[in-house]
């Protein structure tokens, strides 16, 4: 039984290289690394970092007084005790190594970038910029956040409970150590943005995956508020769970942009 020959069109895989694609996929400069050279690398770019840390803490501490009183501004008329002796010179050196730690910041992030910018490629380096940008945008945003509304709205509940009953004098070493560590866990909740950002971009998780999760970040950002905040009040809590939410919600919209 014979049948009709049937025309049948060979299906070849037909490559579409994009010349555009192609070159922004590509590694420009690319040079051969041992893991020893790229530890020495890395080895260079941590003691410039640390160089840089170190002189931002020395400066910072020669005007330690001024960024004392400001971080004092919050408590109001509260009066703060030194209860030992040096305490007040090891806050000095607290608050001076935070001060040098966030203003050598910028510093750090390029030494950051200048570490994984060789195994980028000319796409992920158009990111590279706006990514670092944004990231110290937002920290220091976070600590603006925690300065003007954290931090007083936690002191007032402290503040007010109690109040007829204990004489409001505070340890000046316990105060800084609250401060200190809720300015920078707020600053590093307001990097939420980037981390959506870059798994948008890496094609890791998709804007509609992000938004159908909105109940999980919601639980999430309430036990992150619990954990980050060093007080037990409910009302710092719910302030920084919030700000975590909003901010999501601006990195799904960030990422919608972007396309992914």
């Amino acid at each position: 039984m014979t049948s009709s020959p049937e025309t049948e069109t060979p299906t070849l895989e037909t490559e579409t290289d994009d010349p555009t694609e192609k070159y922004l996929d590509e590694l420009p400069g690319e040079v051969e690394m041992s893991l020893f050279d790229h530890l020495e690398e890395l080895r260079q770019r941590l003691f410039y970092a640390l160089i840089a840390v170190a002189i931002g803490a020395i400066t910072c501490f020669i005007f330690v007084r001024p960024i004392v009183r400001i971080l004092e501004v919050p408590a109001g008329d509260i009066k703060f005790l030194q209860l030992a002796p040096g305490e007040f010179f090891f806050v000095s050196l607290k608050v001076a190594g935070y001060s040098g730690l966030l203003i050598s910041t910028p510093f750090i992030l390029y030494q950051i970038a200048q570490f994984v910018l060789p195994g980028l490629t000319r796409r992920e380096r158009r990111l590279l910029a706006p990514i670092v940008l944004g990231s110290s945008i937002l920290f220091v945003a976070g600590l603006f956040f925690a300065y003007i509304a954290l931090i007083p709205a936690a002191l007032n509940f402290f503040i007010s409970y109690g109040a007829d009953v204990v004489e409001q004098q505070w340890s000046i070493e316990k105060y800084f150590e609250f401060i200190l560590l809720l300015l920078f866990s707020t600053g590093l909740a307001f990097q939420v943005p980037i981390i959506q950002l870059l798994l948008g971009t890496l094609g890791i998780v998709s804007s509609q995956k992000m938004l159908s999760g909105w109940r999980y970040i919601v639980f999430g950002s309430v036990i992150a508020g619990a954990i980050l905040t060093p007080s037990t009040d409910p009302l710092t809590q719910s302030l920084l769970a919030g700000a975590v939410v909003t901010l999501y919600m601006g990195g799904i919209i960030m990422v919608k942009i972007f396309g992914k």
